[in-house]
Order: C-alpha cells, then sequence, then structure tokens
C-alpha cells in the first residue's frame, strides 16, 4: 500500500472540477510563501504550531494533494506500529435515541425536538425498555455489536414533561435511565454501549464506565465566542461552552475511560480557531491518552433550522482538516470521517490521513444526519480496497485499549468485550455470536481470599518495598513532560514580603478577623515573626482546648494496595501484579480488629486502594466483618474518594450509600482524599482522584446525615501559601455549615517514593518553617470552628510532632499499629508508637497526656487498663498468617 496513490485529485469524481494547481494565494488567504514553508515543515515531520496549521487548513488544488501525502504517511506508520498495516477500521451498530429532547438549543440540530412534537407524533418523552431492546436485539441478529446510545442533554433540566417521565418509571436523572439501559442492553442483547449522553461530570463518569467499554461528546469547537454572542450556533446552549466541554474531556482522561470527541467544521469558525481546537485536543490527550478517536465532521446545513441558509462546509476543507489533525495528534491517534457525509469521496479523505469509518449500521439511521443513509457496508469495503486498504471490523473500545488492559476497561465488561474481540488483534471477531451475558461483579472478589504481600504493614519496616516505582511509571500517570510545565510555578516556594506586624496584632486580638491578605502574609512568616505567630497559635490553643495533648489508641487496616486511580503522590499504590501488592481477605480483617481490640484499641482506621475488582457492597462487608467480630470498636472507615467509588459501582447515589453504611457498622469517615482543596494543584498531584466539588459534596452530605468525620491537608509539593489559605477557609466554612468535623491533620508531603518528586516535578516535602507555619495557621484560621489540631509523628518523629505541640496542635493522632501508606512513600519513622512512646512526645512539649475516642470523648477505664497491660508488646501479635 502506497499513500501517493491516494490524492485528492485521483479521488474525486467531480476532479476535474477541482482546483489541481496552488496558483496565487486566495484572497484573505496565505501567502504562497507561508503556504510553501508549512508544507515543508509538515512533510519534514517537524511540529506544527498554532499559526502554521491555521495556513495548512486553507491548502487546497495541488497544495492539499502534498498536505494530504504527508498526512498519509504519518497515518500508515501509525498503523504498521499499531500491528494493522493497510487497515481501515468501523464498527457494526445500532443507534438508539434514548431521547431527542434536550435544554440545549443548538441552531443547526435537527435532532432535538419538543414534548409536544414527540407526542403529536406518539412518541413518549424518551424510548421506553421494550424500545430499546428492540432495536438492539435486532441488531444483534444482524451481527451489530455496538449500541451507540444518542441523546440529548440533560432534558429534566428544561422539561417538566422529561421530569415527571422519569420519576413515573423510577428514575432520578436521565443518566440513571442510560445506565440502567445499558446494563439490560449488555445483559439480554450482547451488544457493547457506546455512550453519547452529553456534558458529564467526573462523577458522572465513575457512575457510567461500569456500564460501557466507551463514550463520546464531540468538542466541536473551542471558539467561545460562538457560544457566547447572540445568533452564534451555540448560544444559549449551557452545555456547549467550550472550557465546559473541555473539562469533560479531561475529566474522561482522569477517569481512564476510552473517549471519542471531534470538532464540527464549518460552523462559523475561523481557520486560527479551529487550529486552537485542534491544539486544545493535543493537549488533552498528551496529558491523559485517553482519547481513542477523533471524528471530522463536516457541518451540513439542514432545513427548518436556525442554520439552513449557512453553506455547507465543503469536502476538501474537511480533507484539509483531517490532514492537519493528522499531523498535529500524531500517529497514534485514530482519526474517523463520517462515511455517510462525504458524497461518495472515500479515497479523498482515505488519502487525507482517516483510519476508521465510525458506526455504520444496517438497521438504523443516522438520527443526527437522517437525511444521509449510510453506505453499504460492501460498498464501503470495495472502496477501501480500490485505494489500498482493508476494512475491518472493531468494537465501540479501541484495540488499544484494550491492549492496555486495567485501568481501561471495568472488570464487569470483560466478559462481554472478550465474547466479541479477536485476542491477538482486539478488533471485532466478525461472526462472533452476540448474545447477552450477566452484567456482575467479578467472581473472584477480594473478600473471599487474601493474595500478595498480606505481612507488608510488617516487612514494610523489616525488609523495605521491593522497587522504589512501579513498572508502569512512564504510562500510568499521565504525561510527565505536560506536567512538568504545568507543575512549574509551584516547584520553587513563594515568598511574600509583607509587613507582618499589623497580621500578627490581629491574630493576637481576634484571628477570626483576619483578612486574607493578612493570613497570608503570616503563611509567609519566618524567622522571629514565625515564632511570635507559634507563640499565638499555643496561647489559641491553650484557652480553646486546655494543655492536654491528646492521643487514640488505634490500628491501622489498608485492605488492600492495589489501586488504578493514577494518584501522583502516591506510593502505596500497586498493581494487582506488582510484586508488593497484596489485598486481604474478609476474614483477615477481622482479625486484625480483634487484635486491635484486645491490646486495647477503641478505633480501627479502614482505608484501601480503588481495586477494579472491589464491589461497590464490599465496603459494606468490612465494616460488617468488624462489627460481628468485635461490636465495641469504632469503625473510621473509607475515604471520600472510597465513597464515591462505592456508590457509582452500586448506583446508589452518595446519600444512600453512606446510609447502607452507616447501617452496616460504619461510624465516623476520615476526611483523606483531601490533599490541597484547589483543582489548579490536584490535577498535577492526581490524574484519577475526585475533584474538590465532589469531596465536598461527600463530607457534606456525610455529616448531614450525622456521620462524623475527620479533615486533612497534604501540603509541601507543588502547593502555595495561597492554596492553603484556601484550603483552611474552605474547610472553616464547612465547619460552620455542618459542625461535622472532629479535628484537622496536617499531612507533610513526604516524597523519597513519591512518584511526582521521582520524576522532579515536585520539591521534596515541606520545610521547618512550612510545617510550624501549617500548624499556627490552621490553629488561627479555623478557630473557632475545628477546635481541635492534630499533628502526624509517622511523617514528622519525635521531635518535630513536639514542635507542632508547641506550635498550635493539641492531639498525636493514633498508636497506628500498622502503617502502610507513609512508610511506602519513604517515611523513617516506623508504623507503630506506644502509648508511653507518645506520652514521651507530650513530655518533649512539657504537656500532660490523655487517650481519647474517636470524637475525642473520654475512654473507659476498662479500654485505659487493656491498653496499658499491653503497651510495648504489641509489634510481636501484627502478623496475620492463613
Amino acid at each position: 500500500m502506497t499513500s501517493s496513490a491516494q490524492g485528492p485529485d485521483q479521488a474525486s469524481d467531480r476532479g476535474t472540477d477541482r482546483e489541481t494547481t496552488s496558483g496565487p494565494a486566495r484572497p484573505g488567504g496565505p501567502t504562497a510563501n507561508a503556504m510553501r514553508r508549512a508544507l515543508k515543515r509538515a512533510r519534514d515531520g517537524v511540529a506544527l504550531d498554532a499559526g502554521e496549521a491555521a495556513v495548512l487548513l486553507q491548502a487546497r488544488g495541488e497544495d492539499l494533494r502534498d498536505l494530504c501525502a504527508s498526512a498519509a504517511r504519518v497515518r500508515d506508520a501509525g498503523l504498521e506500529a499499531a500491528g494493522r498495516p493497510g487497515v481501515i477500521t468501523y464498527s457494526r451498530g445500532v443507534f438508539i435515541p434514548l431521547t431527542r429532547l434536550c435544554r440545549d438549543t443548538c441552531h443547526y440540530c435537527t435532532f432535538v425536538t419538543v414534548p409536544g412534537k414527540l407526542r403529536r407524533d406518539g412518541h413518549g418523552m424518551f424510548m421506553s425498555p421494550d424500545e430499546v431492546l428492540d432495536i438492539a436485539r435486532r441488531g444483534a441478529e444482524m451481527g451489530c455489536k455496538e449500541a451507540l446510545f444518542t441523546l440529548g442533554d440533560k432534558p429534566e433540566d428544561r422539561w417538566p414533561e422529561a421530569r415527571e417521565w422519569l420519576a413515573a418509571h423510577g428514575y432520578d436523572d436521565t443518566l440513571s435511565y442510560v445506565r440502567a439501559m445499558a446494563i439490560r442492553v449488555l445483559e439480554e442483547t450482547g451488544l457493547l454501549p457506546h455512550l453519547n449522553p452529553g456534558v458529564l461530570s467526573w462523577t458522572d463518569f465513575q457512575r457510567l464506565k461500569p456500564v460501557a467499554p466507551s463514550l463520546g461528546m464531540m468538542l466541536e469547537t473551542t471558539a467561545e465566542r460562538l457560544w457566547s454572542e447572540p445568533g452564534g450556533p451555540h448560544y444559549g446552549s449551557p452545555d456547549k461552552e467550550p472550557a465546559v466541554r473541555l473539562r469533560v474531556l479531561e475529566d474522561a482522561g482522569r477517569s481512564n475511560v476510552p473517549f471519542t470527541t471531534g470538532l464540527l467544521i464549518g460552523i462559523g469558525e475561523t481557520y486560527e480557531e479551529r487550529a486552537e481546537s485542534l491544539f486544545a485536543l493535543r493537549r488533552i490527550q498528551r496529558a491523559y491518552h485517553g482519547i481513542q478517536e477523533l471524528i471530522m465532521q463536516n457541518f451540513r446545513a439542514k432545513p427548518d433550522t436556525a442554520m439552513r441558509g449557512m453553506p455547507d462546509a465543503e469536502l476538501d476543507e474537511l480533507a484539509a482538516t483531517i490532514a492537519v489533525a493528522r499531523h498535529i495528534m500524531g500517529p497514534s491517534t485514530r482519526i474517523q470521517a463520517p462515511p455517510n457525509l462525504v458524497d461518495g469521496e472515500y479515497a479523498l479523505l482515505i488519502g487525507a490521513g482517516i483510519d476508521d469509518w465510525g458506526g455504520v449500521s444496517p438497521l438504523t439511521r443516522d438520527h443526527v444526519n437522517p437525511e444521509r443513509p449510510w453506505p453499504q457496508i460492501e460498498e464501503l469495503t470495495e472502496r477501501c480496497a480500490t485505494a489500498g486498504f482493508e476494512l475491518r471490523e472493531r468494537l465501540p473500545i479501541y484495540p488499544e485499549f484494550l491492549q492496555r488492559g486495567e485501568p481501561w476497561l471495568d472488570p464487569r465488561l470483560l466478559p462481554h468485550v472478550r465474547a466479541l474481540a479477536d485476542p491477538e488483534t482486539g478488533l471485532a471477531v466478525e461472526d462472533a455470536p452476540v448474545v447477552g451475558r450477566p452484567w456482575q461483579e467479578p467472581d473472584e472478589g477480594f473478600t473471599r481470599n487474601s493474595t500478595g504481600r498480606t505481612d507488608l504493614h510488617h516487612t514494610i519496616d523489616t525488609e523495605g518495598r521491593t522497587a522504589d516505582r512501579r513498572d508502569d511509571f512512564d504510562e500510568v500517570y499521565g504525561d510527565w513532560e505536560a506536567l512538568r510545565e504545568a507543575a512549574a510555578p509551584g516547584m520553587v516556594p513563594e515568598r511574600l514580603d509583607a509587613d507582618v506586624r499589623q497580621a500578627l496584632s490581629q491574630a493576637a486580638d481576634d484571628p477570626t478577623k483576619l483578612t486574607d491578605a493578612e493570613a497570608l502574609a503570616l503563611l509567609h512568616a519566618d524567622g522571629p515573626a514565625l515564632d511570635a505567630l507559634c507563640t499565638i497559635a499555643d496561647e489559641l490553643r491553650r484557652a480553646t482546648v486546655g494543655d492536654d495533648v491528646t492521643y487514640i489508641v488505634t490500628r491501622n487496616i489498608n485492605f488492600t494496595n492495589v489501586c488504578y486511580t493514577g494518584c501522583r503522590f502516591c506510593a502505596f499504590a500497586q498493581r494487582r501484579t506488582d510484586a508488593d501488592a497484596y489485598t486481604l481477605s474478609l476474614s483477615q480483617v477481622a482479625d486484625r480488629a480483634q487484635q486491635a481490640w484486645d491490646v486495647g484499641a477503641v478505633e480501627v482506621c479502614m482505608q484501601g486502594g480503588i481495586h477494579p475488582d472491589l464491589p461497590g457492597t464490599a465496603y459494606f462487608d468490612i465494616a460488617r466483618a468488624v462489627k460481628e467480630r468485635v461490636p465495641g470498636i469504632h469503625v473510621h472507615a473509607f475515604s471520600p474518594m472510597e465513597v464515591v467509588n462505592g456508590a457509582t459501582r452500586t448506583g446508589l447515589s452518595i446519600r444512600e450509600w453512606l446510609t447502607e453504611a452507616r447501617a452496616a457498622g460504619l461510624d465516623t469517615i476520615p476526611g483523606t482524599a483531601a490533599e490541597i482543596l484547589d483543582d489548579e494543584v490536584r490535577w498535577i498531584l492526581t490524574k484519577g482522584k475526585l475533584p474538590t466539588a465532589t469531596w465536598v459534596e461527600v463530607i457534606k452530605t456525610a455529616h448531614e446525615l450525622g456521620i462524623r468525620s475527620s479533615s486533612t491537608m497534604m501540603y509541601g509539593h507543588v502547593d502555595q501559601p495561597r492554596h492553603w489559605l484556601g484550603h483552611l477557609r474552605l474547610l472553616a466554612h464547612i465547619q460552620q455549615e455542618t459542625g461535622g468535623f472532629t479535628e484537622f491533620v496536617t499531612l507533610p508531603f513526604i516524597h523519597t517514593n513519591a512518584p511526582v518528586y521521582l520524576a522532579g516535578i515536585a520539591r521534596p516535602g515541606p520545610t521547618t518553617r512550612d510545617n510550624r507555619s501549617v500548624t499556627a495557621m490552621a490553629r488561627v484560621l479555623l478557630h473557632p470552628h475545628i477546635t481541635n489540631i492534630q499533628t502526624s509523628w509517622v511523617k514528622l518523629g519525635t521531635e518535630g510532632a513536639a514542635e507542632m505541640l508547641r506550635s498550635g496542635a493539641n492531639d498525636l493522632g493514633g498508636t497506628l499499629m500498622e502503617e502502610t501508606i507513609s512508610r511506602m512513600a519513604g517515611s523513617s519513622y516506623g508504623s507503630y508508637r506506644s502509648i508511653q512512646d507518645l506520652i514521651a512526645i507530650a513530655d518533649l512539649a512539657d504537656r500532660p497526656a490523655r487517650p481519647r475516642t474517636t470524637t475525642y470523648g473520654p475512654v473507659t477505664e476498662e479500654r485505659r487498663t487493656a491498653a496499658l497491660a499491653s503497651d510495648g508488646h504489641l509489634p510481636e501479635l501484627l502478623p496475620v498468617v492463613e
């Protein structure tokens, strides 16, 4: 196969009408010299900038031929590298227009309608389950493998009729119905859902990922004026704001969802704006590698729309856009053009660099472009062969994502996908029987049997970790170079030259009246000013909670470290195949809780990785197993990230899930997974963890249900004092609203084995100045709302923790008994402190010490006696062998 035979002129049935020489520059277009330079850079494989891309988007005639030839070579190299040279793919599927209602009013759309018209035509507000399954079953009988769900954005927000229909059928919102129908299609027909529900939040992705191998949403354009200005094609459509749609693409990448997106060209954007859209897509692809295909779709005017008089985007313009997209996105991105919109010019677009035709249905029409019938697959096969290519069927999830494995495909979908995929190529087995299969939790849940290095909590102190990083270090966390650019401002700590005298005076007089400017000045304080701040904080601590240093006899139980979330600060997470990976059985969790109770503990703190096989109900099983074994122990468990994971996997709301967890034995939750509550920092620190707004939602919901929580902040990485200030202000605001926080825990970043540090992006943890400043300002800024400030002996050691007790802290946390997370990150202060060790830290600060409960109440005499009787002998009890 060669690319030179696929130029636009040879491909065209109307080639005699198309310009065949570059000729002089068109009026208003680029100069001939600019075009020549840009074409040469494309031929030479040099990275294009946005200006050069805008020039090349205007290539026509011989210039277009030249551009397409170089783009086709890039495409061919990508197919060669993917192991399928000379193959163009398509997906055989059915289209399921679940609802044609939408809250947006795009001026070119004929898909969307209104409730009255649906009623007049005898249709419901949504397709019924029977209608959905009828299409899917007939498609399965015809060998289709994809069920493409198309629908409008959040119609219930605009149309009462949509809300009423959903409520009458038992669904909270449109996405709940989408999820339910996707499961029924999987179970009853075997088709693989590809969902196009429009704008999604991070939480929405967690809800839908378990029921669909892939999702999609067209970016269309990043030209904001087309959305914001009256008369624009997207004016009045809240979901078409470019920033919102870009955030969706980022959340898809963070959630490891194979995602389809693309551009709609010819809707009024300039060439410069189109180039900017392509570069925005490249930026997101570099960061997350989650875009499985780009659709380049040409605008077609339709009658009865506001844009009916606008000219169609010409096919040469589409070909130029495809070729430029190929050069910008590179060989590994799959690029698609809908075959029913190209007027038979298949070879033109093949020559421009596409490698996929998208979904083609032998059963259903294109509901977005109903006037454009699908070509017969036999015709498409012949046209590809004429251009030197073989047409092969694929699944809605591309082979590259199947080959990546976890975490790109939820385990509950593996049986459905494997039944239809060629294990060698990842493409579809064309004659595979398409039959329904149960959608259920993996058969081998972690709750039955333990696996891996289950003694890690003990041997991390004696033998250490196997390696300082995971084998997939270069891939799992995203693009390190892109992160390095984003993190550059946080690599060097900011210093603020400000007069702190007024701020110190205000902090001493009434800390609740500190302005943000004054608070920021104090967060930057050093030398004598920092000493004065710590003195003020210590006096405020004494006036608020007294001199007692509190501690809790507790045991940490990290029930699994298998996790694919991609937190870049975390050295604890492992793949299931890594040497240090482990998962405890339910009986082992209960055994460790029993051990803790026997030696005087009042609490177990349980958290784990987001294991892909973990059922959403497993958290209930863990809490229940502990309470059944040790009824009197307090279960402090499950971070907000775990709460969201459990809720989305079970299909429950956060409130419903927390209610079930409490019934199973959950008492309080840790306010971890907070890191820094500023998404500017969070998306550098973590690839896939929950955003700030979702963390806040979980915490507030828990508090409303009477489930109290701690609060935390991890600092000293790519953050700055202004981020600390915002974080502390937000916690104070939540506490004023709910009163549900028991304490604030300072968590200094442990850098040694943290991926973000090993990649050269983060600072090597906070300085002593930072630790004193954060502790003191936590006392000052959270007063009088959060009265308990905890310091971490695990991260700071004995001397460091004592210094924080002199800087405003009043609590030392727990004995822990086992502590794996900080130790895996490189903390050198061990996994256990006896009661006498904690009392010794308080002695260094000249303070008395006393035990407490999780909620800072008094400890019973029986528990105190049991704890003191076993104190110092604990490590002999730690290993659990089954």
